[in-house]
């Protein structure tokens, strides 16, 4: 009986490849895993070009909830951002879809598990670092650092010889991941920074030329951090980030095109959109403005920059991540209230703000002089404030004193 290997299989261009190069070189049955993070493909469509190219088996999870529950809205709660710019949409998925993908490993009783993962990208260090943080026992095959295919032109002659069809061509070819949180447009002319990305690159949300002439506003509910309604309306989180990347594309909002600098030390451009995790992220800065304390709010920023490292470079199944989960778990214990925001053409403004936790004061921050505050004592906090500077500048004056002596 030959020994099993599960790909995880999303029917593009890499993996659809894998699977009779899997059966010519190593002899193995193929178990073909296909996770439903909610990129928008028919997954029957995607299941019968898994049989017809030579899987075995194919084994379908639909990991939508949990990919916003126990990924997404850590990660947003996190305020984590990637270089100040990539929402880690990609990032995010690879840990949840990894996870399954062993748990079906270990399910069938594969020796194995495989990954359609560039030997220059960042996905097969977020794969397989999942693979040894939950199963080291297992085998990993990497077939773009094993076989002689060097471009993706290769990859499509190698599918034209083995009659696998994609959807990839010569004249148009992109690499693009897309889930429920964004979709990400790698290659074509991307692969230079001189020239703008094409029309045709983006496909999900509306430049700002075509979008509505006119503003629309939507208000978003957070529940400790997490959003939990749309307009007053009480949602799942698939259905209240579905609803929020419709309102975001067509408004033009969510578009970004960045120079990151990749885990293994390159630098790469893509083109990223994600409507509606834009609008969540803004509404939750807003809303923690209003309701964390300072210094938390100072320190969090910090390891929010920390934390989406950690994520963009794979590391989700680590003590340091859960250690800075918690973190943040602790202090959204106050973030509750709702964001309204006016949207127009790519622009997000804020209309209001709204927490039962709101630590903003009227009768503290108006022009109008109150009791709650003793102008009288900020005299004494500046010049304690002032203590080293004025020590140091008297020792400056004493030296120059010497000097002219």
């Amino acid at each position: 009986m030959a020994e099993k290997v599960v790909l995880a299989y999303s029917g593009g261009l890499d993996t659809s490849i894998i699977i009779p190069w899997l059966n010519e070189n190593y002899g193995y049955d193929v178990i073909a895993f296909v996770a439903d993070v909610g990129q928008g493909e028919d997954i029957d469509e995607v299941v019968a070009k898994a049989y017809a190219t030579g899987a075995k088996k194919v084994i379908v999870r639909d990991l939508r909830e949990e990919f916003l529950r126990e990924y997404v809205y850590p990660t947003v709660r996190a305020g984590a951002v990637y270089e100040h710019k990539y929402l880690l949409g990609t990032s995010i998925a690879r840990p949840v879809i990894a996870k399954h993908q062993v748990l079906v490993a270990l399910e069938e009783g594969a020796t194995a598990v495989a990954h359609g993962c560039t030997g220059k990208g960042n996905d097969q260090v977020r794969f397989e670092h999942a693979f040894q943080a939950l199963a080291p026992e297992l085998k990993v095959i990497a077939p773009w650092r094993e076989w002689d295919l060097k471009s993706r032109e290769d990859c499509l002659d190698y599918a034209e010889a083995h009659n696998v069809p994609v959807a990839a061509s010569r004249a148009k070819i992109y690499s693009r991941d897309r889930n429920l949180w964004h979709v990400s447009h790698e290659g074509g002319e991307l692969e230079t920074t001189d020239q703008q990305a094409l029309p045709t690159t983006w496909t999900w949300t509306k430049s700002p030329q075509e979008a509505p002439d006119r503003e629309e506003f939507v208000e978003i509910g957070f529940e400790n951090s997490i959003p939990v309604s749309v307009d007053g309306q009480t949602l799942e989180p698939v259905q209240l980030v579905e609803l929020l990347n419709e309102i975001g594309a067509r408004n033009a909002i969510g578009r970004i095109d960045l120079v990151e600098n990749r885990f293994v030390g390159m630098k790469s451009r893509g083109c990223y959109e994600t409507p509606g995790g834009t609008l969540i992220l803004n509404a939750l800065r807003e809303l923690e403005a209003l309701t964390l304390d300072r210094e938390v709010a100072h320190f969090k920023e910090s390891l929010a920059l920390k934390f989406a490292e950690v994520v963009y470079f794979g590391l989700w199944f680590t003590p340091l991540r859960e250690s800075l989960n918690a973190f943040f778990e602790h202090t959204a214990q106050n973030v509750t209230g709702t964001v309204k925001l006016s949207l127009y053409k790519g622009n997000i403004n804020v209309v209001s703000r709204i927490s039962p936790f709101s630590l903003y004061s009227t009768d503290l921050s108006s022009f109008t002089m109150g009791e709650s505050y003793d102008q009288k004592d900020a005299a004494g906090f500046i010049k304690i404030l002032g203590l080293p500077a004025r020590t140091r500048a008297r020792l400056l004056q004493q030296q120059k004193k010497e000097v002219v002596k």
